[in-house]
């Protein structure tokens, strides 16, 4: 049987309609649930920085949120002035949405992370051991080649040496710049300086293979086949950690302490 064309098209929009219907729908009705497994993933970043979750562990929702939830103190930090908000709810606050409204944001000067725009305020997770700080996490993010990488820098007590890194959203190329994920590489963070005696940011991603941590304290293996984003890492390091990003509340962390 031969149709118009008229009712060929008709029928392929009837079709579309229904599809984009069952879609649009499919998408509000998980929308809570997306929105609570990208927290989840966040929890679990930040837990397996902090050494209270083996990475890649499979633990039931309710055990991630408790363990989290009895674990880290997060904290929304003015990032001019490094002191702590207060009257901001960490677990409401949004770091990336603050980030691309201009209200609540302005614009990055000139950096190798490729960040464009700074947001007033920064999430810091503490892990807290005798009411002792013993490990602070930091949000970073800085361009790759492909993408924008999203993830989390760890350093102990001492506000120096760092405790780990982690990335939870990335679209590098696998095999190469998405060897970020790699555990390998992430253990070869552990124990490095991410800054140098006069407190200047000193940790770098160099080409080709870093020392041992006591011999080269300040290098990380760079990753074979991937320049741009090494390098991209070594400028969010740099960028997050400096004075644009959480480089006034790491100083005032140290004055408290006299480090």
């Amino acid at each position: 049987m031969e149709h118009s064309s008229r009712y060929i098209v008709g029928f392929a929009a009837a079709v579309c309609g229904v599809c984009s219907i069952f879609v649009a729908t499919a998408a509000v009705s998980l929308k809570d649930r997306q929105e609570l497994n990208a927290q989840l993933d966040v929890q679990k970043k930040v837990l397996e920085l902090v050494g209270l979750m083996e990475p890649g562990a499979s633990l039931e929702t309710e055990e991630i949120q408790t363990l989290y939830r009895d674990s880290i103190e997060a904290r929304v930090v003015n990032l001019a002035t490094g002191s702590i908000v207060e009257d901001v709810d960490p677990a409401l606050f949004d770091q990336r949405a603050a980030a691309a409204d201009p209200d609540t944001s302005r614009e990055a000067p000139p950096n190798q992370a490729k960040v464009r725009r700074v947001p007033e305020q920064g999430l810091v997770y503490l892990l807290r051991e005798d009411g002792q700080i013993k490990t602070l996490v930091f949000p970073v993010e800085g361009k790759g080649l492909w993408s924008t990488l999203y993830g989390f820098l760890a350093l102990e007590s001492d506000a120096r040496t760092v405790a780990g890194i982690t990335f939870y959203e990335h679209g590098e190329t696998p095999g190469l710049g998405g060897e970020v994920d790699n555990p390998r590489w992430k253990a070869l963070w552990k124990g490095r300086k991410a800054f140098d005696e006069q407190w200047q940011v000193a940790l770098k991603v160099k080409k080709g293979a870093a020392g041992p941590v006591e011999a080269d304290p300040y290098q990380v293996d760079g990753l074979s086949g991937a320049t741009i984003t090494s390098r991209g890492v070594s400028g969010l390091v740099s960028f997050w950690l400096g004075r644009e990003g959480y480089g006034s509340y790491l100083e005032q962390y140290r004055s408290e302490r006299g480090i």
